[in-house]
């Protein structure tokens, strides 16, 4: 599969694509191309930091849609093992765009849910691009029941432009739908770990993303509308998204500044994309640490803490009538 770069990542291009020349000739005989690899790798990733060090917030926008970033399945197939996908919601039927199951993490058994985009147009239309119909979450929040069960802590990965917003969608409940999950998942009485590895995109993003602890990949995005649907709204033009996306505070490190997400998790240089086996690592590192810290709390103390933790977030102003 041809190796697709985003406009800014121009320069890195150039760089692999001249590493990869050296290796051929290497491969070929020419034995003092060897210097000059090991000579280009680490200008490579000097690069690399460079440019992903001084993103703006719609060049973020463009790394958490990267069709080669790892999706939901990756990670899965990566970190848990005897993983068991089960499929359906016992009312209507069972959604692609909804990867949800039990498996174990470090020999705890787990339950996952998590959004599941393609990789080509084919699977892309197959999983409805990571937008979810009522019948996905209404199987995420069965598998989440069955966790409580069994008092096994469940683990969310969230990367969706948000909801199906199709005619079929509203018919079956969308709306209803993400409005029970919520409910359900405040009550949950079992640690939940939600983490954005993509877009979280608004309600599709909230519906399988309340949780004692909310984590964001470096290069991940959380927002209530893209910057595209912002633009179009608030500017009523679409080369307005840079201008949106900056407004939206929708990055880790503004998202983490204002109380939305605890914590982000570190992608390598060059971002998620560039370097899974790197990415697996630290997804790995931060799964283990918050799911140790989460199940030393008592688990009513757990439960009234996350509806405290939403109830904090934002910012209102209470007057009295005069």
């Amino acid at each position: 599969m041809r190796k697709r770069y985003l406009p800014f990542e121009k320069s890195i291009e150039e760089i692999e694509k001249k590493i990869e020349e050296f290796e051929k000739a290497r491969k070929n005989g020419s034995a003092e191309k060897g210097g000059e690899i090991l000579k280009l790798k680490q200008v490579l990733i000097e690069k690399k930091k460079e440019i992903f060090s001084n993103l703006t917030a719609w060049q973020i926008v463009q790394v958490a849609r990267h069709p080669e970033r790892p999706h939901t399945m990756d990670y899965i197939e990566k970190l848990f093992d005897d993983f068991i996908e089960l499929h359906g919601d016992r009312i209507s039927g069972d959604d692609p765009s909804i990867i949800a199951g039990m498996g174990k993490f470090k020999g705890i058994t787990v339950a996952v849910a998590g959004h599941q985009k393609g990789r080509e147009t084919k699977e892309n239309l197959e999983r409805k691009f990571g937008m979810a119909h009522p019948e996905g979450y209404r199987k995420a929040r069965r598998v989440m029941k069955l966790a409580e069960k069994f008092h096994a802590p469940i683990i969310t990965f969230i990367d969706t432009p948000g909801a199906h917003p199709d005619i079929e969608a509203e018919e079956k409940g969308q709306a209803l739908t993400i409005a029970e999950n919520l409910l359900e998942m405040t009550l949950l009485k079992t640690p939940i770990l939600c983490i954005i590895i993509g877009e979280g995109g608004s309600g599709g993003a909230l519906a399988i993303g309340v949780g004692d602890r909310i984590l964001m990949q470096e290069f991940a995005i959380y927002s209530v509308i893209s910057p595209e649907g912002c633009a179009s709204i608030l500017w009523k033009k679409q080369d307005a998204v840079e201008d949106a996306a900056e407004s939206l505070k929708l990055t880790a490190k503004e998202l983490l500044n204002i109380g939305i997400i605890d914590g982000v998790i570190p992608e390598p240089a060059g971002a998620a994309h560039s370097n899974w086996e790197e990415a697996f690592r630290y997804m790995e590192e931060a799964i283990d640490k918050n799911l140790k810290e989460l199940k030393t709390i008592d688990i009513d103390d757990l439960v009234e803490l996350r509806y405290q933790k939403y109830r904090k977030i934002g910012v209102y102003d209470e007057r009295e009538e005069t």
